[in-house]
């Protein structure tokens, strides 16, 4: 049976453009199905989904949004409707990937769309804003982002060529099978570059013991993404390692997950071992960007675009008192485990972060303030220790087997 691709887009502005990637898509040998989510104008083409089944879907109706003519209240009306679309045709079996194109406008409705598909649904954005800052719009699914190079005005020669290898990409995507795997009941892991000698040590254990690690690096998204999939139920235990998000919330780096973050094992009520990984620094990007308060700081070039910041011991009390408040709601089994020397590659006696007066004020207002339904264990280890990197596995596979 072919599978179907949806086809999410504005048909008054752009229905040229979709013409021609429909076609492309069905002579790559799959069916289409497209959802229209212009508002002003006729659609270039039918749909199969029109207009005013999407604003519907959204609360509002087409009718009183083309009379008011609100550009702003039109694209956030279309863009929650695509999404109700969206997640119902995936469900019914209708579509198995989405494909979009448009400018700013046309990306926001169409991931929205794609956002409510699950991780793993092909997810194809051609757009004008792929080269800039895409976390808005891809946020924590696996949504791949195609700069369009020119603007989506017209079919021209490279217009032609973007949209023919968007078509094969989404294609591809479909037509392609991943290899059966055995089913393992999978562990969140949470990684840095500064503690990976940890995490590698600590998921060899964890595997070994049957379960499957899912690694997320500490990037803002990386603690959202797994968040979600605990949230979701996929993941049945979190061995949080790098907590780092935390301090760019703090202070305003760029890295933060959120205000929810280190919340959601928690209300779960799944085991969750946690370490103050990489608390020791909030992110930034090159040095030319790092805000002008800060410029008296101490900092390390970790690359051409990344610059750490390292907290100070006055941002590390306030973190222990954050970690504490998160965690004593935990409905789960909840253990700390506190290196004593040192939390990131760089903050060790001789690298440029150690400060074991800042590390010791995060410990003690931890201590200070944490529930006695969560355990505290702290060893004299840097957190890069193998022993410290078996502690955190030992610890949490105990959970698991007495939860």
């Amino acid at each position: 049976m072919s599978k179907t691709v949806g086809i999410v887009g504005t048909l008054d502005t752009k229905g040229t453009e979709f013409q021609f990637l429909k076609e492309q898509i069905e002579s790559g040998g799959l069916s289409t199905l497209v959802i229209n989510a212009g508002v002003l104008g006729k659609p270039v083409f039918e749909p199969d989904v029109p207009a005013s089944e999407v604003a519907k879907a959204g609360g509002a109706d087409l009718e009183d949004l083309i009379r008011v003519a609100d550009r702003g209240r039109n694209v956030a009306a279309m863009a929650k409707g695509v999404a109700v679309v969206a997640k119902r045709l995936y469900e019914e079996g209708k579509i198995h990937g989405i494909i979009s194109l448009g400018g700013s406008a046309g990306t926001t409705i169409g991931t929205s769309a794609m956002r409510a598909l699950p991780v793993g649904v092909p997810k194809v954005m051609v757009s004008t804003i792929a080269s800039g800052d895409t976390r808005p719009y891809v946020d924590t699914k696996d949504i791949t982002m195609m700069y369009s190079v020119v603007d989506i005005a017209g079919i021209n020669s490279l217009s032609r060529q973007i949209l023919s290898n968007a078509a094969g990409a989404i294609v591809g995507m479909i037509k392609t099978e991943a290899p059966a795997g055995e089913d393992k009941p999978l562990i969140g892991v949470t990684m840095f570059g500064v503690t990976t000698p940890c995490v590698t040590a600590a998921r060899a254990i964890l595997e070994a013991a049957g379960y499957e690690a899912l690694v997320f690096h500490a990037t803002g998204t990386g603690g959202r993404a797994m968040e979600d999939l605990v949230r979701g139920g996929f993941i049945i235990g979190v061995l949080d390692v790098t907590t780092t998000e935390l301090a760019d919330e703090l202070v305003g780096g760029v890295l933060s997950a959120g205000p929810n973050r280190l919340k959601a094992a928690g209300e779960m009520g799944i085991p969750q071992v946690i370490a103050p990984g990489a608390l020791d620094m909030v992110n930034f990007g090159p040095p030319e960007t790092v805000p002008d308060q800060f410029k008296s700081r101490k900092f390390y070039q970790h690359n051409p675009t990344v610059t750490l910041m390292r907290t100070t011991k006055e941002e590390n009390a306030q973190l222990g008192r954050i970690m504490a408040e998160k965690l004593n709601n935990a409905k789960g089994p909840t253990t700390v485990l506190l290196p004593k020397q040192g939390v990131s590659a760089i903050d060790k006696e001789g690298q440029p972060f150690y400060d074991a007066e800042a590390d010791a004020a995060f410990i003690e207002n931890l201590k200070a303030n944490l529930s006695e339904n969560v355990t505290l264990i702290e060893m004299d280890n840097h957190i890069n220790d193998d022993a410290f990197a078996r502690k955190l596995a030992n610890v949490l596979l105990e959970n698991l087997r007495n939860k």
